[in-house]
């Protein structure tokens, strides 16, 4: 399975941060935001990567992420000209898709707590997977809604009345179908093509699932000003209080056994001497020397 970061859009909701840099660049806590949702796929065990942003900000992506090398990654970059819905990812990124599975996640969303996903790749076969994460605020987002049975009857984008309070947070996991579904979608009334329209046609189809997030699970959007320091707030709460980092790609890669301990010591040694190189010297390397 492969897998893409989709880090475009416009910005204007993080409006004046979006000037200085990318949303998905943003610091949560103390590590820009797009190293969240890379870890999420380094942990189900992704190695070939797609990432797109604008073509002002891809510079910074490259700068930041390299070849995804020191992650033991392959990360290809592709340009967003301009932004025309999630599901246009899928048109993007048509070439590296190739005839795999594939995985899209959002740059801005952060997960946290639990294997749903990593078992949802391993188990994957065909057809499309996502999630339903029960909120206060459906009206926000896609909205699932399930018959007595539990099983998908509906999805609906932003639904001024949300007939339930399932939203479908930012992954999505399709077979190779969704390059041709995607491509005979007909933009919204807003112009995009609606990720929403893409489970809709999987669902009509009888091929959709919808898996129910645990209420131990993390879900945050850090879409927003307000949000972002949520989920700042958030990260940094769990981490001082655990003594682990969350969303931190190395240790993953290093658990993953993409890279050898070797190449992760190698890794830190190039890092400047700060707390993330102190945690993954002290919590990670000198760990794995002790056992």
């Amino acid at each position: 399975m492969k897998g893409i970061i989709l880090a475009g859009g416009a910005g204007s909701r993080l409006y004046p941060l979006t000037l200085v840099a990318s949303k998905q660049l943003q610091p949560v806590y103390d590590k820009p935001m797009v190293y969240y949702p890379l870890t999420t796929l380094i942990e189900g065990g992704i190695r070939e990567l797609c990432l797109i942003s604008t073509p002002q900000d891809l510079p910074r992506f490259r700068q930041l992420l390299g070849d995804g090398s020191r992650f033991g990654l392959t990360i290809d970059y592709r340009e967003q000209e301009k932004p025309a819905g999630i599901a246009q990812a899928f048109l993007i990124a048509e070439s590296f898709i190739g005839k795999a599975n594939v995985t899209l996640i959002l740059g801005d969303n952060i997960f946290y707590g639990g294997d749903t996903f990593q078992n949802a790749f391993a188990e994957f076969k065909s057809g499309a997977t996502i999630f339903g994460y029960h909120v206060n605020d459906p009206e926000r987002y896609g909205v699932v809604e399930f018959d007595a049975h539990g099983k998908a009857v509906s999805i609906e984008e932003k639904p001024k009345s949300p007939k339930s309070n399932f939203a479908v947070p930012g992954l999505y996991i399709f077979d190779n179908q969704v390059i041709g579904i995607t491509k005979n979608l007909k933009p919204s009334a807003r112009g995009e093509l609606e990720i929403t329209a893409v489970n809709v046609e999987y669902l009509r189809r009888g091929e959709l699932r919808v898996q129910r997030l645990n209420r131990g699970f993390a879900w945050l959007d850090a879409g927003t000003s307000s949000s972002l320091h949520d989920a700042s707030a958030y990260v940094q709460t769990i981490e001082k209080r655990a003594g682990i980092k969350i969303g931190c790609p190395e240790e993953t890669s290093f658990r993953q056994k993409f890279v050898s301990l070797a190449q992760l010591e190698k890794i830190v040694e190039a890092m400047p001497h700060c707390e993330y190189r102190s945690y993954l010297e002290n919590e990670v390397v000198a760990e794995a020397k002790r056992q």
